[in-house]
């Protein structure tokens, strides 16, 4: 296994009564993109604040190889981040905002120079050195701010939210450039946001929050295909979100229907959660089917239809190239390993874990 770079250990945090982490355990190895994904208030921008030292945990400890770094200043960490609002100082060039802490160091000017210019080169901005930061576009200063941010040689490159002010487009422009930069400069990523796509495209791991626990943690495929509980298949991506009963391994009963599904060691007739994602459902002939329904509405999505389809008493949600006119009769079939199967969640479920990528 290799080595932890960053290890939150017990970490507990609240503001008033308002408990906002849990005892949270979570550790990070090197030279991975990592995104602490969750709604408002789930914990995941204090959970980056208080790695990046900008927030106090109230218990636990903050370990940077071993070393528990909870008592060091932001400016001394091995990390730096990079925030929604760029935070860049208006008054002063592009150069200088991203010489600002080599300076404070008190590195050569010909080193400043160099770092200068190999950061610039590294976001794509040759020759802005003398331009003022409010003469560039949105996406040209969150470059500037992650160039400044690179050119300390920090370990770990902290994230949050940095894309949530620019438009779609160059927000998913931008995706693509942090992912080249990851692989470029070899460094750690973690980055927050509450944009399930933009976590599913970046992500080596997602770690999913919600009101101060860890949900799961996984690769993007796992987080999507294999959610742990309804939370996490409902916030990640569309789905059908059904209660069900376990008849015996590989056979689940939905709204009076046995499926087959691939699943075992849920004990015979015991209740528990369906999801089946909309785009896992296969339009069949109305006697063919698993299900017999009726599509409800019909929207067109640009690479699908999206149509809700009313069988056994649920309106079901269908994404399909196989477009069914409002009013149509339709079978509905669902392949085994589509079906995905989660125990009911208890009160002793919602607990801190631990991550080993």
């Amino acid at each position: 296994m290799a080595n932890k770079l960053i290890e939150l250990v017990n970490i507990s945090k609240t503001y008033g009564d308002n408990v906002v982490l849990d005892d949270l355990n979570l550790y990070f190895n090197e030279n991975k993109f990592l995104t602490l994904l969750g709604p408002s208030g789930c914990g995941k921008t204090t959970t980056l604040r208080i790695m990046g030292g900008f927030e106090t945990p109230d218990t636990g400890s903050v370990l940077f190889q071993g070393k528990d770094i909870k008592s060091i200043p932001p400016n001394h960490r091995p990390l730096n981040t990079v925030f929604q609002k760029y935070a860049l100082f208006t008054h002063m060039t592009v150069a200088d905002n991203i010489a600002f802490g080599l300076k404070i160091k008190k590195k050569s000017k010909a080193y400043i120079q160099d770092k200068i210019k190999y950061a610039l080169k590294l976001v794509n901005l040759d020759g802005f050195e003398n331009r003022m930061p409010d003469s560039l576009s949105g996406g040209q200063q969150q470059r500037i701010a992650i160039a400044r941010a690179i050119v300390n040689e920090p370990k770990v490159l902290l994230l949050d939210e940095p894309l949530g002010a620019l438009d779609l487009k160059l927000r998913q422009d931008m995706q693509y450039e942090l992912i080249r930069l990851k692989n470029e400069l070899g460094i750690t990523f973690v980055y927050v946001t509450h944009d399930q796509e933009e976590a599913l495209t970046m992500s080596d791991t997602i770690v999913v929050m919600n009101q101060g626990y860890i949900q799961q943690i996984g690769s993007p495929e796992d987080i999507y295909n294999e959610p742990e509980n309804a939370f996490v298949a409902d916030f990640i991506g569309e789905s059908n979100i059904l209660s069900a009963t376990m008849v015996e391994d590989k056979l689940v009963n939905i709204l009076g229907v046995n499926f087959p599904c691939v699943d075992t060691g849920f004990g015979q007739n015991k209740p528990v959660d369906v999801v089946i994602r909309p785009e896992d459902i296969d339009f069949v002939a109305p006697d063919e089917g698993q299900l017999k329904g009726r599509v409800t509405s019909l929207i067109f999505k640009g690479v699908h239809y999206e149509m809700e389809v009313m069988a056994n008493g649920f309106e079901w949600l269908v994404h399909s190239t196989d477009m069914q006119p409002v009013g149509t009769e339709v079978g509905m079939k669902v392949d085994p390993f589509d079906i995905q199967i989660m125990n009911k969640p208890t009160s002793e479920d919602e607990e801190a874990v631990k991550v080993d990528e």
